[in-house]
């Protein structure tokens, strides 16, 4: 550890806590990132994995939609190695979806999305395994990823530029000094049963639905509805381009594939324990209702495994499904009096890099570091190269 450098906590090893890592440790800094389990141990690695082009949120949250669409174009430049980008239809099924388009081409246009309105024909042409009373249809830029890879990858290139990861240890407490600045966490080695204090100059929260937990014992607040939906996958690869329903976002409307699977998604509830959200089967059920909907062939597939996800939406008091989609980074300095302490939360996998730069902006701003976000334009490490020694420094 370079104690040169202006020393970084960050807590969870999702893919804003990965993609975080590599933006401050690009930007000078010594970085080092702790998490109780394996990197994308949480919600990350239990995502669908749908590449955003945000027409999800066109219509009913633009900001979303905007960050969506930037970033797609983004990742698939700097991380093509994780990202099948197939493209994705909207499918009208029924006469509420109809009405449901003039707003959504309204919305992506607005926006700065690429869609295109094709005959239902043409989307059986391209989808041959689509429900074929499908009434119409748009193409749009989504893609689908692996969601490892892609925090591997952040991780891969925060740790070729000198970020220590620490798996298994978990934060348990946040220290502070005598002026009641945050500068350290209480550590618990979960290989060893061990705990120790690790000290540092700044430490970010970036453990998503688990942001609460991590401040229970301070001052500290966030906004923040853990707020989980259920997938599942089925063991037959029917599409090749992810599948939306042409209407309000709603439970088991977006069908992607992954790999030789298709998984449906999702379901949306809100829960207290972030920690112990069982699968429910009603849900279940629901999923494969929604998705036979969408795509029959689903009918005559076997369900490969049911799970779980809990999203961290920012906003409280509303039903899940009006909350909002972007993200929103918490100086706890201007919040809570309590200097040295950043919260990042919200947003979704395909925005993790843009929610890693204003975090970075945050903290270089609090340190008075001048410099400037690099992780826009530098292709990412191979995913491979988190388990090299040094992150294949030589």
């Amino acid at each position: 550890m370079d104690y040169s450098k202006a020393q970084i906590i960050i807590i969870g090893a999702g893919f804003t806590g990965c993609a975080l890592a590599y933006d401050l440790a690009l930007r000078g800094m010594a970085v080092t990132v702790y998490e109780r389990g394996e990197i994308a141990s949480g919600t990350s690695g239990r995502t669908h994995g749908l590449l955003h082009s945000g027409g999800r949120y066109c219509v009913n949250d633009r900001e979303s939609a905007r960050e969506c669409i930037q970033e797609n174009r983004i990742l698939r430049r700097i991380n093509p190695q994780c990202i099948e980008f197939n493209g994705g239809l909207f499918v009208a099924l029924d006469e509420s979806d109809l009405a449901y388009a003039p707003e959504f081409e309204q919305g992506a246009q607005q926006c700065g999305i690429d869609i295109e309105k094709i005959t239902p024909q043409k989307a059986l042409q391209l989808e041959p395994n689509l429900n074929p009373k499908l009434l119409a249809a748009y193409t749009v830029p989504d893609g689908a990823f692996d969601p490892l890879r892609l925090a591997l990858a952040f991780a891969a290139s925060a740790r070729y530029h000198g970020t220590e990861f620490r798996p298994y240890h978990e934060a348990k407490a946040i220290r502070f000094d005598g002026q009641g600045r945050a500068c350290g966490i209480e550590v618990w080695d979960r290989t060893t049963d061990q705990t120790y204090i690790a000290g540092g100059d700044l430490i970010v929260n970036a453990t998503g639905a688990w942001a609460g937990m991590v401040l229970k014992d301070t001052r500290a607040k966030v906004a923040v509805t853990p707020t989980p939906g259920v997938m599942v996958a089925y063991d037959r690869r029917l599409i090749n381009r992810a599948i939306n329903r042409l209407n309000v976002p709603g439970d088991g409307d977006i069908l992607i594939p992954q790999r030789r699977m298709s998984v449906i998604g999702t379901t949306s509830y809100e829960v207290d324990d972030v920690d112990y959200i069982p699968v429910d089967d009603d849900q279940v059920r629901q999923m494969y209702e929604d998705a036979v909907a969408l795509v029959p062939a689903v009918a005559q597939a076997k369900m490969r495994g049911a799970y779980m996800s809990a999203r961290p939406l920012v906003g409280k008091g509303e039903s899940g499904r009006s909350l909002a989609r972007t993200f929103k980074c918490f100086d706890h300095a201007r919040s809570d009096g309590i200097e040295c302490l950043v919260t990042i939360t919200g947003g979704k996998a395909t925005t993790c890099r843009v929610m890693a730069e204003k975090t970075a902006d945050l903290v270089c701003e609090k340190l008075g570091i001048t410099a400037e976000c690099a992780t826009s334009i530098q292709p990412l490490r191979p995913y491979r190269d988190y388990y090299l020694p040094n992150g294949g420094r030589s």
